[in-house]
């Protein structure tokens, strides 16, 4: 089928709204590292326990989040089809699984969050702190996920214009309520410091859950509220969201052995390992916005069946990808010290993050092809394929690399080498498949 090739423009219509939007999440966290980090009262303890407690979010997160990656997939592709009516119903039917899924999480986690951060090495004041700061911030869980599977949506209808909005409200309301609430205002709302962070995030995520439902009900024919039956499309949605689930397990398997690690070190290492991770999370939902135009119109070329246009779009992909990797890495150098003073005034930790902050950097342009190769091939719906390299990157990769570098004491060096390693692992395996693949179906049509 001849179909145009996709032009920078359209890529960049929808890559950077979706790059503003894909860095709220890590904004959020970031937010609470630096003016936590900035406090005067236990300011290196609080930061190791947000660094801890946000590395388990994000595991949940990340496990229940891929709704919009299947959602976003499927709609796309029935609209290269031109058959978007047959699942119209789809993401409210999604919506309620995953909503009702992180309700079972906050349940069974709430009692336990002692024995869950204790299984990362948090002891003392370190994990009293974790302990308060989830029993607070889990309660966003299924807002969060409510606007997971907006955005989803709107990334299977070709828009990414709407899910920035959402984002730019939940930043900018996040930073206003964290200063309001880990500071206090004098005579009207006392200082909460590590809880005050925790309450901000919330506040922040229950208002881009509100914002979310009135955009997709006002600009869209998409309803909210799921009807039986389910729709045929519900097998594959858990097909895909099964698979993913593994590979995000596979996924926070990696982080949490370098969490783990990195508090096993020391109050110090685990605060510094808090700002790098943080910044490495930034750097890698600054790259998403290809990664998220990258899943959104493979989908829709994979449903026309313009396996041409699809090649020429990776193609692309990859050189604006390594471009956005490189120009991190380069702000990155130019800010070297800035950036760290921003998260702590701690000596120590600040020593121990610029040991390790110019590895995060160097491997950005690396980042960039995973993540925009792991974006496509979401978009395409190969999340088995996903799963397996992830497996395959973690188990035989990561983990293997990390206890080596433990064993030679190197630190967060060790921990950082793992990841670029990781990183490799991701993925030049995907972008051997996708290019054999693609090059064999547009030969033969």
């Amino acid at each position: 089928m001849n179909t145009p090739a996709i032009t920078l423009t359209q890529i960049n219509k929808l890559a950077i709204p979706a790059l503003i939007a894909g860095v709220s999440e890590p904004i959020l966290s970031l937010t609470d590292a630096a003016i936590i980090g900035n406090m005067e009262e236990n300011a290196t303890v609080s930061l190791a326990a947000v660094g801890i407690v946000t590395t388990f979010l994000s595991m949940l997160i990340w496990v229940l989040g891929q709704t919009r990656s299947a959602i976003s997939s499927i709609v796309s592709q029935y609209l290269g089809a031109n058959k978007l009516e047959e699942v119209k119903n789809l993401p409210a039917q999604a919506i309620f699984i995953i909503t009702s899924l992180s309700l079972v999480i906050i349940v069974t986690t709430f009692p336990f969050a002692e024995s869950i951060f204790k299984l990362y090495n948090a002891s003392g004041e370190i994990l009293a702190y974790s302990v308060d700061y989830y029993r607070i911030r889990v309660f966003g869980f299924p807002f969060t996920l409510f606007t997971i599977a907006v955005f989803g949506t709107f990334r299977g209808l070709q828009n990414t214009y709407y899910p920035m909005l959402i984002a730019i409200v939940g930043a900018s309301s996040n930073i206003v309520f964290d200063f309001i609430l880990v500071y206090g205002i004098d005579g009207l709302i006392p200082a909460m410091h590590i809880k005050g962070a925790a309450y901000a995030s919330v506040l922040a995520q229950v208002l881009m859950a509100v914002i979310s439902a009135f955009y997709i009900l006002k600009k869209t024919d998409i309803p909210i509220i799921a009807k039986l039956p389910f729709n045929p499309e519900i097998k594959r949605f858990t097909l895909m969201i099964l698979n993913l689930f593994v590979r995000t397990i596979a996924l926070n398997l990696a982080l949490y052995f370098a969490t783990s690690f990195a508090t096993k070190y020391g109050e110090n290492y685990i605060a510094a390992y808090t700002v790098a991770i943080n910044l490495w999370f930034l750097g890698a939902f600054l790259i998403d916005g290809y990664a998220s135009a990258g899943n959104i119109l493979s989908g829709k070329l994979l449903g026309a069946k313009a396996y041409e246009t699809l090649i020429d779009l990776s193609n692309k992909l990859i050189k604006y990808g390594i471009i956005v990797g490189i120009i991190i890495a380069i702000i990155g150098s130019i800010f070297y010290y800035p950036i760290g003073n921003i998260f702590s005034n701690d000596e120590e930790v600040l020593n121990e993050f610029y040991k390790v902050f110019w590895i995060i950097l160097a491997m950005q342009p690396l980042c960039a092809l995973a993540f925009i190769f792991d974006g496509v091939f979401k978009g395409l719906g190969k999340m088995k394929y996903l799963r397996n390299v992830l497996l395959f990157s973690t188990l035989i990769v990561f983990i293997p690399v990390v206890l080596y570098t433990d064993y030679l004491d190197l630190k967060l060096y060790g921990i950082f080498i793992a990841f670029t390693l990781w990183i490799i692992a991701r993925g030049l395996p995907l972008i051997i498949k996708f290019r054999k693949t693609f090059k064999s179906l547009a030969q033969n049509t």
